[in-house]
């Protein structure tokens, strides 16, 4: 079981939780009775894509890290793709039963962008940008269909960041430049001031935005500021987690900024947890 937590990255499914409920707050809708399942659909859908992930890389992690479960030998090329094969079917089927047509709408390019990333686009110029996709996709799942445009700005938002943390985790193995650290450090920041840039009505709103904007930039931002310092592989895995984890305090912004203070505290409260876990199982 250990070896196929550290497939799917097992701990970092905490942080696509809060993407749907990120959708669903823009989107003016509530996550409740079978839509609950839709932060369900999230988490099999980004397990099958971390499964499908080390299939693809099998040959390259033989080289670059042969601890991965299929090349040092605990789970096998076959077992890992029927892995990622089945999640895939639980993420679609538990989206059809959250949301019938109007979340499986959605939920069914979500999983075609899954594949297209993991087997074709990854290792190209345009690989970023379909991660983003990805993400972007996962919080207008919360949103459906229907109210996916009423969503978009916020999964714009979140894509931003994926886009970022896609292209820092490219120098995971062999470094990176300080300019390409540089460059995602000023997207982040961007993110952060896009998040409260908008009207929030309360001022309960209000402090859960800052709260979260703040708790992004610190988590997030340090850690690529330290890239820039020393853009070596180390430190950008370091960043490149840290970017991961970031993802629960952007959500818990969002939330906040959309009137949902209470699932805000919620989801930033998930940090720690998420954090602890990633020393067990690493994300990435």
């Amino acid at each position: 079981m250990k070896a196929y937590a550290e497939l799917v990255r097992a701990p970092a499914a905490l942080t696509v939780l809060g993407d749907t409920l990120v959708g669903a707050a823009a989107a003016g809708t509530s996550l409740r009775g079978r839509r609950l399942l839709l932060p369900l659909s999230s988490v099999a859908l980004y397990w099958s894509g971390m499964a499908l992930n080390d299939w693809a890389d099998r040959e390259l992690d033989a080289v670059e890290r042969p601890e991965r479960p299929i090349p040092s030998g605990r789970i096998s090329p076959r077992a890992a793709l029927a892995t990622a094969v089945a999640l895939s079917a639980t993420g679609l089927g538990l989206a059809a039963l959250a949301g019938g047509r109007d979340s499986l709408a959605v939920a069914a390019p979500l999983a075609v962008a899954v594949w297209s990333y993991d087997t074709v686009l990854k290792d190209t110029k345009v690989g970023p940008l379909a991660m983003a996709a990805c993400r972007a996709l996962d919080v207008l799942m919360g949103a459906g269909r229907s109210r996916a445009g009423t969503a978009l700005p916020a999964a714009v938002v979140m894509a931003g960041h994926t886009f970022g943390v896609t292209v820092l985790s490219r120098g995971e193995v062999h470094g990176t430049s300080p300019n390409t650290v540089k460059a995602v450090l000023g997207g982040t920041a961007v993110a952060a001031v896009a998040t409260i840039a908008r009207p929030v009505r309360t001022w309960r709103n209000r402090l859960g935005v800052l709260a979260g904007a703040a708790g992004y930039a610190a988590t997030v931002g340090r850690a690529q500021l330290a890239a820039v310092r020393d853009p070596g592989a180390g430190t950008v895995r370091s960043a490149t987690k840290a970017g991961i984890h970031g993802m629960l305090p952007l959500q818990s912004a969002l939330v906040a900024r959309s009137g949902s203070p209470a699932v805000a505290a919620g989801l930033a409260l998930v940090l720690p947890l998420a954090r602890a876990l990633s020393r067990k199982v690493g994300p990435t």
